[in-house]
Formats: structure tokens, C-alpha cells, sequence
């Protein structure tokens, strides 16, 4: 029986193998084409494979197999599982300065801006345009230069007409929106995946393809419940986490 050829990664030694090699992995498996075997290559070939330990390799499928991706049979072996799909990203939800001082500290740099017609999952949020004022900023770690992050944001032309690129440069989109611009924000939700790095990111980033990062979408919201800016972050995975703290008074 033929087995599943899994994607290659190169591994980035900061972050935990067993992570890695686990994403690595899911993303090979969501993006399977539909005649692709479900039978997954024995422990021992999968850890050749990726270059790491059996036991680093047991807990990578561990992973997978709580998260209902596959499935492990004594004797018989490791399955996908033929309905596997993309679980729901973490949320998180916070005060709007939270997001803010997320979002500061470091140096950012204007990439591009200009306008982007609204189709695909932007006509969720701006069902009412047909296009945005866009900006992409690359930011990096003050003291280092290092690239820490690269963002796109996409917010309503009315509002792009009163954001001067120079604040950009100092302050995050939210605090520009709220404090410059004046909007009144009600909500920001915030979506937070792991991911793997596409060549665009990864040349921004000085990543290697394909290494673990993390992938933010926030969308802004007014007090009528309209969008105002929909934030899509790349993060690099081995500067950042996101911690959630739940209060239980």
C-alpha cells in the first residue's frame, strides 16, 4: 500500500521540533490533492524524513491525532483522517490598547500603499465598496534592525483621506484610526494561526520557506458595527506569542 509523501522544512533549531515538524505535516495533509494515500509512512520514516528523533517525531503525530487529523492503528499504522479539515483559529479578544501595545515598539517601514479592489474575503467585511485604501508596512526590532513582522492593512477610502503616511511610520493603524483619524472603535476581533512561511515572508521576514510562523487577522469595527480596517500580520514564530489571560472573579 502506498503511503502519504509528506512536504520537506527546514527546521529552525529556536523553536520546538516537535512543533515544527507537526505543522509542517498538517499543512501537508489540508492541502493533500484528493487521490493522495491516506496512509501516513511509519514513525521511523517520517523522522528520517524531517532529520529528527522517533520521540520528537511521536509527539509531532500525537499532536495531530488530538486535533482529529489522523488516526493510529496497532499493527495496521497512521491514517489521515478522509474528512480532516482546517480546525477554527484561536480568538482572542482584548481592550483596544492591548492591541496598541501589541503593536508598538518598534521601527516601521511604508513598503507600499495605494487602492485594492474589494473581492475575495475583503467583500465579507466591506460589502458596501468596491475597493479599499491599502498599506503595507515591514517592522523591525529598534535596537537589532532585525524584521520582526510585515503588515497589510486594508481600511475605508473616507478614512485613508485623513491618515498621513508619516504617523504611520510611528503608530499603529489602531492608534492612528482612533487617535488621529478620531474614529469611534467599539471591537477589534483578532484571529491568531500557525502557518507556514510563503516566499514573500520569508524574503521580508529572513526566514527559511516554509519555517513555522504566526498569522494575525484583526478587523476594527465602529460603534454601527461597520468595518473600518481589516490588519493581516505575519509574525515571525520565534519572536512572538500570544498569551490569553482569563480572569475567573
Amino acid at each position: 500500500m502506498t503511503a502519504f509523501a509528506p512536504d520537506s522544512i527546514v527546521l529552525n533549531r529556536k523553536l520546538p521540533l516537535w512543533y515544527q515538524v507537526s505543522q509542517s505535516l498538517r499543512a501537508s495533509i489540508l492541502g493533500r490533492t484528493p487521490d493522495a494515500p491516506l496512509r501516513l509512512p511509519t514513525e521511523e520514516q517520517l523522522a528520517g524524513h524531517y532529520g529528527v528523533s522517533v520521540l520528537t517525531m511521536r509527539q509531532a503525530l500525537k499532536e495531530l491525532e488530538d486535533e482529529g487529523l489522523i488516526s493510529r492503528h496497532r499493527r495496521r499504522g497512521t491514517f489521515i483522517e478522509p474528512s480532516a479539515r482546517r480546525g477554527s483559529p484561536v480568538r482572542l479578544l482584548g481592550s483596544v490598547d492591548a492591541i496598541v501595545a501589541q503593536q508598538s515598539g518598534m521601527s516601521t517601514e511604508l513598503l507600499a500603499h495605494g487602492t485594492a479592489p474589494v473581492s475575495g474575503e475583503l467583500a465579507e467585511h466591506f460589502p458596501d465598496l468596491p475597493e479599499v485604501a491599502t498599506y503595507h508596512r515591514l517592522r523591525s526590532d529598534e535596537k537589532t534592525g532585525e524584521p520582526t513582522n510585515h503588515a497589510h492593512n486594508y481600511i475605508r477610502p473616507e478614512l485613508a483621506e485623513r491618515v498621513e503616511l508619516d504617523d504611520l511610520a510611528r503608530w499603529p493603524m489602531t492608534k492612528v484610526l482612533r487617535d488621529v483619524v478620531g474614529v469611534r472603535i467599539s471591537r477589534i476581533t483578532d484571529t491568531v494561526e500557525a502557518t507556514l512561511a510563503d516566499p514573500e515572508t520569508a524574503r521580508l521576514l529572513e526566514v527559511p520557506l516554509l519555517s513555522p510562523i504566526l498569522h494575525y487577522t484583526g478587523i476594527t469595527y465602529d460603534d454601527q458595527g461597520r468595518a473600518l480596517d481589516v490588519a493581516r500580520i505575519h509574525y515571525r514564530g520565534d519572536r512572538f506569542s500570544f498569551t490569553v489571560t482569563l480572569d475567573a472573579t
